[in-house]
């Protein structure tokens, strides 16, 4: 991992959102999630890194995927895993809502997280709170510490939460405390990144999204230094999913132990999802969002806005790219 692989990644974010971008609101989830995920192929064939992809999607979705186990790049160079979602909120895409975005992690080889593309319960807070919330711990316990952790009242803390079946009693019992909930229908990633920075209203991400996302997450978090854990969900009853209609919990079982995952409920920290001495996340909007700017197309240009958080130097680079077409006769400021 150095900064010229970084910029490279930034680039392939950037254009699997590009890609993504072109179909927002047309309702084609799939064709868009495609779209994203063949652009995402393609550049990362162009980068000198012998890469595989650890964990993505697929398993869950019936479109085209970087599958698991996938060998990308030049097959030369260095070792890089990556986890990815090329269309975060394929959903938001299809509908031009907001916080569509495409993202990626990456570390040096056996830096990320392998797993199959499950569910994962998932605790998200900002760096003062780190090491104090606890997954274990109920929501009305953690809602409590994080209140000290940041010298806010509990009414003013304001938890993220994916609107799911599932989460019923979880929002009950954060409301019930006086906290904000702000449900999202799609898109976790952004929020529990949002955890990491001050300022952006969010404080707090709990219960069960997609276990490619939560590694994702874990990285971009411990890059912020904030808080993260993650415990992957098998059992279809708690995952409570259509997608999940014909698994069991005993065939969920299987597979992870065919991967090597023999400690199923271990509760998993940020330094452990994503435990690579170099980690880097990278995303990149397809639609507006609370982090960045979706994908602006232009007579004679295509506007993109991300971020990559590193490890290798420390930091959060928020950019916007313009993509200059040919034959471009008036590009504005």
């Amino acid at each position: 991992m150095n900064q010229t692989l970084i910029q490279e990644i930034l680039e392939v974010v950037e254009q699997a959102a590009i890609a993504s971008a072109k179909l927002t609101g047309l309702g084609q989830k799939d064709e868009a999630d495609a779209a994203a995920v063949e652009a995402m192929r393609l550049r990362m064939g162009k980068i000198e890194m012998k890469g595989k992809i650890v964990i993505g999607e697929g398993e869950r979705d019936e479109a085209p995927m970087l599958y698991i186990g996938e060998e990308v790049g030049s097959g030369s160079g260095p070792g890089v895993d990556f986890a990815v979602d090329p269309c975060e909120g394929t959903n938001l895409c299809a509908n031009n809502q907001r916080g569509s975005m495409a993202v990626l992690a990456a570390s040096d080889t056996g830096g990320l997280f392998n797993a199959p593309d499950f569910y994962m319960n998932k605790l998200a807070a900002p760096p003062a709170a780190k090491g104090k919330v606890d997954i274990r711990n109920s929501a009305t316990e953690n809602l409590n510490i994080l209140s000290d952790c940041l010298d806010l009242s509990i009414d003013e803390l304001t938890v993220v939460v994916m609107d799911r079946t599932r989460h019923k009693d979880l929002i009950k019992e954060i409301r019930g405390c006086g906290a904000k909930v702000q449900p999202i229908s799609d898109g976790d990633v952004q929020a529990a990144i949002a955890c990491g920075f001050a300022g952006t209203g969010t404080h707090c991400l709990m219960g069960i999204g997609a276990a490619p996302e939560g590694v994702i997450s874990a990285a971009a978090m411990r890059a912020l230094g904030g808080h993260f854990q993650g415990q992957l969900v098998y059992d279809p009853a708690i995952a409570q999913t259509s997608e999940w209609a014909d698994y069991t919990k005993e065939g969920n079982i299987k597979r992870l132990n065919e991967m090597g995952i023999t400690d199923i409920d271990k509760i998993y920290e940020a330094n452990e999802l994503a435990s690579g001495e170099n980690v880097v996340f990278a995303g990149s909007g397809i639609t507006d969002g609370l982090l960045f700017n979706g994908v602006k197309f232009e007579r004679d240009c295509v506007r993109t806005s991300s971020l990559v958080i590193s490890t290798l130097d420390s930091t959060a680079r928020f950019t916007n790219t313009v993509h200059i077409k040919d034959g471009a006769k008036s590009i504005s400021l």
